[in-house]
């Protein structure tokens, strides 16, 4: 339970009364994956932004900063298509920490190219700065620190050599890993022996990107847990056929002889798509990862928590049960429904990690055994304000019925801003927003924020875009979209001091500012790793 794992009981001046229940914590927070950071090289990173950010939050009285999967992107640029569920997005680097490590040179960032300020340029981004990360890699071998790498990956055995192995050879041959010469798709000892040989400087380059990330991330990390922030990560529960996760471990995949997925993930039609998602992941073979113990999973779950606080699942449902495709269709309309591991694996991850903070992404289609494994398991579910109005006054997703172990959203990634989202309804379902709220609709943005704030939902959380008012142009991800998702970017400029302290009103007026993290943040010194905000 978060309350649990998050919080200690209130004691001393915030005990309660005897025959009172205790409060349970109250958080509030915003999304914002990294990449939307603002900064003059393209795609937000993990530097001086990055640690503005964080004082933003404290400054708006947030405590939680909710970001999407941190892995290295493949085609689409999608977060929740990476190379590797273990592996942090080299793109996300900070070229400005490197400069003060001495990996390199101002004048190199003097002469970046004119970047876009609202949006990602991925292509242009991509093409600066491996050539920029590459040169860094060569002044690190000079600096004579490759032991210091050595110790990196002999620390991250588990995962880092395949992935590395897998980027290096993707470097020589990009097609997908299943298309690779037979020996190296099937992994043949020989074969990989041979390669890792021949692409030695490639996967040491590689090792030299994630030891740059993990340092980097670990000490932003620290920066907001010391400011009473914490980090809501998230899983999505398929990897990318073309990753080092399906490559290195296929036996847990439904895959045919030659690599390929059997079956693919999605979901049917719903309201974001009248044909249904068809993600094109490959899926699981449970009884094999229960065979072994859910090894995997468990080493997953545990990668993850090193590197966020809080896990929000993606396609929870998907535990109980996942709409699996036959590979090879046009549209996810003809699947069907197949069962998955329920409780079983979530009671191997507890007994070898413990109880751990994990909220369930459970929109779509919900049946009752997805709200009995969700209880079971004693995870907060997610209420989401922009799917509420329809009239009934019985939705699940109206403040009024709602129990208190929830997680309350006015919009996710998946959906248009709130200011879109509005603008799109119908005159009935404005009429059904402004009864509900009792409000004249004229800043929709800030009215959803203060009630998802009001709500009993233990934590509220607010996309970026939300805080800023902004409107569809703005939205993250359009699904069923191939591209031009993923790519927006905010500035400070755009960010009013008024509405922090608007927000900061919100969060102490209806109780989320929890007094643990107001002590933190008055009590702790900031790290000597802290950059200076620009």
């Amino acid at each position: 339970m978060l309350d649990e794992t998050l919080d200690e009981n209130l004691t001393g001046d915030e005990a309660v009364e005897d025959d009172a229940e205790p409060a349970l914590p109250r958080y509030a927070g915003i999304i914002l994956h990294p990449t939307s950071l603002p900064g003059r090289f393209g795609i937000g990173a993990l530097g001086p932004e990055a640690y503005r950010f964080v004082d933003f939050l404290g400054a708006a009285g947030q405590s939680l900063w909710q970001i999407m999967p941190l892995g290295p992107t493949g085609f689409g640029n999608s977060p929740y298509a990476v190379r590797s569920s273990f592996a942090g997005n080299p793109l996300l680097i900070s070229q400005k920490l490197l400069v003060e490590e001495g990996l390199v040179e101002a004048e190199e960032l003097a002469r970046a190219p004119a970047f876009p300020a609202d949006r990602v340029d991925f292509e242009q981004v991509i093409a600066w700065k491996e050539e920029l990360l590459f040169r860094a890699f060569r002044r690190f071998c000079a600096q004579g620190r490759l032991r210091e790498l050595d110790r990196f990956v002999d620390a991250n055995q588990g995962w880092l050599p395949d992935f590395c192995l897998y980027m290096a050879i993707r470097h020589e041959d990009s097609r997908a890993w299943h298309e690779w010469p037979a020996p190296l798709a099937r992994r043949d000892a020989t074969a990989l022996a041979e390669a890792r040989r021949r692409l030695a400087e490639l996967i040491s380059y590689h090792a030299f990107l994630q030891s740059r990330f993990a340092d980097q991330w670990a000490k932003l990390k620290i920066r907001a847990n010391q400011a009473g922030v914490r980090i809501l990560g998230d899983i999505p529960i398929f990897p990318a056929h073309d990753s080092a996760d399906v490559w290195a471990h296929q036996g847990i995949f439904k895959l045919d002889p030659g690599g390929r997925p059997q079956v693919v993930a999605g979901v049917p039609p719903d309201y974001f798509s009248k044909t249904g998602q068809l993600w094109g992941n490959p899926v699981y073979r449970w009884e094999v990862l229960k065979d072994e113990n859910y090894r995997w999973w468990v080493e997953r779950f545990r990668r993850a928590f090193e590197l966020v606080d809080i896990v929000r699942l993606d396609h929870f449902r998907g535990f109980v049960a996942s709409w699996q495709v036959p590979a090879g269709a046009k549209t996810a309309e003809h699947g069907r429904w197949v069962p998955g591991p329920g409780m079983d694996l979530f009671a191997r991850v507890e007994a070898e990690l413990g109880r751990l903070p994990i909220v369930a992404e459970d929109l779509g289609v919900i049946t009752a055994k997805v709200r009995e494994l969700r209880d079971a398991a004693g995870f907060p579910g997610m209420k989401v304000l922009q799917f509420a109005f329809s009239g009934d006054p019985f939705h699940p997703f109206l403040p009024h019925n709602y129990v208190s172990k929830c997680v309350v959203y006015t919009g996710t990634h998946d959906n248009d801003t709130t200011v879109g989202w509005f603008a799109a309804l119908s005159k009935a379902e404005r009429e059904n927003v402004q009864r509900y709220l009792g409000s004249n609709l004229s800043d929709i943005a800030s009215d959803l924020i203060r009630l998802a704030y009001q709500s009993v939902g233990e934590m509220a959380l607010v996309p970026m875009q939300d805080v800023l008012r902004l409107g569809s142009e703005a939205r993250m991800n359009l699904p069923g979209r191939g591209e031009g998702n993923w790519g927006w970017r905010f500035r400070w400029e755009e960010l009013d001091p008024a509405r922090v302290s608007w927000l900061h009103e919100l969060a102490a007026t209806y109780g989320r500012i929890p007094a643990k993290a107001l002590s933190n943040a008055e009590s702790q010194s900031e790290p000597e790793a802290r950059p200076a905000s620009t």
